[in-house]
């Protein structure tokens, strides 16, 4: 049985991910913004849940007082933003340019001396950092981030291993459920395998970065090959 901590795991990917491995058996907690959430959903399949916002990384320390030793990371927390650099909203960039970087580098600070030689770190990404779109000004600049990220950690934290995974379009996730039919069709078709990315689908990578012991400062685009469309 490990320990695994899902910081953003009250929805999507992360909340799927909780689950699968609480399901295994593993010891899990997941976090969320609000407490009293984050706290009902991982009592449905037996997790515990906490109140942890990325975007205050000030606050972390605290939030993550009583976390003990900790095998497995995953930092998931996302914040969707559209904020062209035509109509720059300052206020967002920062948000969000916090929430990624800061509070992703904050969390495993917090942590070090709760990780261990064969702990393991998976960080969130995206492929708007290879593929942006009008307004993923900051989207697209958080996500080439994470490899900075992803590679400093990796050679700080030694040997414990880091990496990341960059999910494509996940056509069942939260947010691309709520797009138009007609949309999904269209990204289909630029995916040379003909099918979107599923949550599950990167679930399975995210478990894997997690489980072999030599991929390390590996960034793992999950997207069907999306980018050679």
């Amino acid at each position: 049985m490990s320990s695994v901590l899902v910081v953003g795991g009250t929805s999507g990917i992360g909340l799927e991910f909780a689950r699968m491995r609480a399901g295994r058996g593993d010891e899990v907690v997941l976090t969320g913004r609000d407490g009293h959430r984050a706290d009902t959903i991982a009592k449905e399949f037996g997790a515990g849940g906490i109140a942890l916002d990325l975007g205050r990384p000030g606050e972390i320390a605290a939030a993550l007082a009583d976390v003990g030793r900790v095998d497995h990371l995953v930092i998931a927390g996302v914040s969707r933003d559209d904020n062209k650099v035509t109509e720059y909203d300052i206020d967002a960039a920062l948000r969000l340019v916090t929430l990624k970087l800061v509070g992703y580098t904050e969390v495993v600070h917090t942590l070090v001396s709760r990780l261990h030689d064969d702990s393991a770190i998976v960080l969130f990404g995206g492929q708007a950092k290879e593929r942006p779109y009008p307004g993923a000004t900051t989207v697209a600049t958080v996500n080439a981030g994470i490899g900075g990220l992803v590679n400093t950690l990796a050679v700080e934290l030694a040997p414990i291993r880091v990496n990341a995974v960059h999910p494509g379009v996940v056509g069942d996730s939260p947010y691309w459920q709520a797009k138009p039919e007609k949309v999904l069709d269209v990204l289909r078709t630029e995916t040379p395998t003909g099918r979107l990315a599923t949550m599950a689908d990167v679930v399975d990578a995210v478990d894997f970065l997690l489980r072999n012991e030599s991929v390390n400062a590996v960034e793992l685009s999950v997207d069907g090959g999306w980018l050679l469309g």
